[in-house]
């Protein structure tokens, strides 16, 4: 396991301007407004060949009043238990706040590594505060710029030198499963009662996770990694700056995921905003797995799953492949069976099938149903193959590859689906025109 590190400190004093920094891109939303981080956001660096995990947390308030203080604190807590070594970051501008010592004294406390840094000092008249910063009785103090770069390699040269040494053990590479839907459709919750604990900030403020979050986990042996993404809006629902990269971060989950699960709220029904999302997993060729949260508000009968699950066939017609799982996130309802079903879709989206396999059930399905006739000569399939997996696709060669009807196509693929059970999984087929040799 690589060490861990946390960046901690109070509201808007640059935490995720330098986890970017750090981490050497943009993954960590930024903004002006207080409390814009709220979950823990994860990230791997490399500094001077030594690996370290990078933890993001939103804003530290000691004594906060609002509830959803009170979670971020929960959160930073976490946080500082998991970490191998923490920075602490302040305002060099504001200067030496109270809420700053109140920090400093529980940091003190947690017997853990503590790198404290005062960040914004970019010039000559920055440094006025910075003596402040020793009443706290701690030292070195590291002055930085996290939005120029400047103390950065002092920083981190000191914070690999102090941290244990990564485990030798090569781990194989995890699949990524995006958690994809509407804002509060349950996404963190699902997340939260899978893991036994309370990894994301939970509310019923629509929009709290902003960022993509990442988790490890492991089932039976597998290793994925759950991304949290913040609830996907209508455009035209949309107005701050945040909520726009947060959809932003939102399709990048989907694009780098090799799973998507797509969370839909039983109470709403399937939206068009459902659809969306589930448009961008289809177009981006992801396995997926379509869960009902919060089917213990339903008022039930003999007819209502048959019901819903036709409903989410109508409105879902794309993804009419992947499969349907009511649950409760609430109670636990049948949550456990996501990572068995998800584990089934991970196997299909590997799957690769031998020529002689395929060729075989192409030559039945040609055979139940022959293609008509294109310019009064018959249309013929000559042999297929598979040429890559995530998503599986199969090349198919022809002699009019551009007459294939699509309605051909979707039996093809149907066929494919029955006899090597693709469930969960998007097929995609290429039609060639068969070159003849020339001599």
């Amino acid at each position: 396991m690589k060490p861990v590190v946390a960046i901690v400190g109070r509201p808007n004093v640059g935490k995720s301007t330098l986890f970017n920094r750090l981490m050497g891109k943009k993954k960590a939303i930024i903004d002006d407004l207080p409390g814009v981080s709220r979950d823990r956001n994860y990230g791997s660096v490399v500094w001077e060949n030594k690996p370290f995990t990078l933890i993001d947390t939103g804003g530290f308030e000691p004594a906060p009043k609002e509830l959803i203080g009170s979670m971020i604190k929960e959160q930073v807590q976490l946080a500082i238990e998991e970490a191998d070594a923490i920075i602490f970051l302040s305002d060099g501008k504001d200067g030496l706040l109270p809420s700053d010592k109140d920090i400093v004294r529980l940091l003190k406390a947690c017997g853990k590594k503590v790198f404290y840094t005062v960040n914004k000092i970019e010039g000559k008249g920055d440094y006025e505060n910075l003596p402040d910063f020793y009443q706290l009785g701690i030292e070195p103090v590291y002055p930085l710029s996290a939005q120029h770069g400047l103390g950065i390699t002092e920083l981190l040269n000191d914070v690999v030198d102090s941290l244990p040494k990564e485990s030798p053990e090569k781990e194989e590479e995890a699949t990524k499963l995006a958690i994809v839907g509407r804002p509060n459709v349950g996404k963190s919750s699902l997340i939260n009662r899978i893991l036994g604990y309370k990894r994301l900030i939970v509310s019923e403020i629509p929009g709290t996770t902003r960022d993509s979050i990442d988790t490890p986990i492991r089932y039976f042996g597998d290793r994925y990694l759950l991304i949290d993404t913040a609830g996907l809006r209508k455009k035209s629902k949309v107005s701050l700056s945040v909520e726009r990269y947060s959809i932003v971060e939102a399709l990048k989950s989907i694009e780098r995921c090799d799973l998507g699960i797509l969370i839909l709220d039983a109470v709403q029904g399937v939206t068009e905003q459902d659809a969306r999302i589930g448009g961008y997993l289809y177009e981006n060729g992801k396995g997926t797995l379509i869960v009902v949260n919060k089917w213990d508000l339903i008022k039930k009968n003999t007819t209502t799953l048959k019901k819903y699950t036709e409903e989410i066939r109508y409105h879902l017609r794309f993804l009419d492949f992947a499969p349907i799982i009511f649950v409760s996130a609430l109670i636990g309802q049948r949550v456990f069976q996501i990572l068995k079903i998800i584990r089934e879709i991970s196997h299909n989206y590997r799957k690769r099938l031998s020529t002689s396999e395929l060729n075989r059930v192409l030559k039945e399905t040609t055979s139940r149903y022959p293609l008509p006739f294109y310019r009064r000569r018959p249309l013929k399939l000559y042999y297929m193959t598979q040429i890559s997996i995530t998503p599986p696709t199969f090349v198919i060669f022809a002699n009019h590859p551009e007459a294939i009807h699509f309605s051909y196509e979707r039996y093809l693929i149907n066929q494919l689906r029955e006899k090597f059970s693709f469930s969960g999984v998007p097929l995609r087929l290429i039609f060639r025109e068969r070159k003849r040799l020339t001599s």
